[in-house]
């Protein structure tokens, strides 16, 4: 399967965040990636539900939702009915892990599960088969443009090696410090799904810059 591309728009130009939502409409991206960050479970807010609901009047590209937030579960509802296609919760933020992807699943959406820097891929070994997408942050959650952290790797190719024997259609994402020094690497590595922010948004041309995530192999 060809992998796919899902730009951040956490690194968008809020002021015009219309016309960069319309730019990745006519881009070759194929997600949009949406964080969602409380100031509890990460050290930093982002936006919700008004900003959600108003790029998905705009959005033509399915909207990946990453809750970085603490009790997901309270959210889950609204964020579906807001126009998340996917929604990311994270383990370590999921007492009832289980409970939480099927409660995502139940709403209509695909389910996500991430695991930050630090977390190891086999505690994901009891669940991995009833999961659509696991996310692997490649810098620790909470801000755009962070260094990329090299032990991500190792952990790419653990995820892939589990999945391919308990799932294989199993997306492998990840997010932080993605460019096109890397995209190669990461996708020889098992991931399948890369989301891009500050590689796509500063570029002088970001149209192009989303042309050439997308046509590494």
């Amino acid at each position: 399967m060809p992998h796919l591309i899902a730009p951040s728009i956490l690194a968008a130009d809020f002021g015009n965040l219309q016309r960069d939502v319309e730019m990745l409409n006519a881009s070759n991206a194929d997600w949009i990636h949406v964080d969602v960050m409380d100031g509890a479970f990460v050290p930093n807010i982002s936006f919700g539900f008004p900003i959600l609901n108003a790029v998905n009047k705009i959005a033509t590209k399915p909207l990946d939702v990453h809750l970085m937030i603490e009790d997901p579960d309270r959210y889950i509802k609204a964020f579906a009915a807001a126009g998340a296609h996917n929604i990311t919760v994270h383990y370590e933020a999921c007492p009832n892990l289980h409970r939480t992807v099927q409660f995502i699943k139940e709403v209509g959406c695909t389910a996500g599960v991430a695991l930050n820097p630090h977390t190891r891929v086999d505690l994901l070994k009891d669940i991995v088969a009833d999961l659509d997408l696991v996310l692997i942050m490649s810098v620790n959650p909470g801000f755009g443009g962070q260094k990329f952290i090299e032990n991500t790797y190792h952990k790419l190719h653990d995820i892939r090696s589990l999945s391919n024997v308990n799932n294989p259609n199993l997306l492998i994402e990840v997010d932080g410090g993605v460019d096109i020094s890397n995209a190669n690497k990461l996708i020889n590595a098992g991931a399948n799904l890369l989301v891009a922010g500050n590689s796509v948004f500063s570029s002088a041309n970001p149209t192009d810059a989303i042309a050439q995530l997308k046509a590494v192999r």
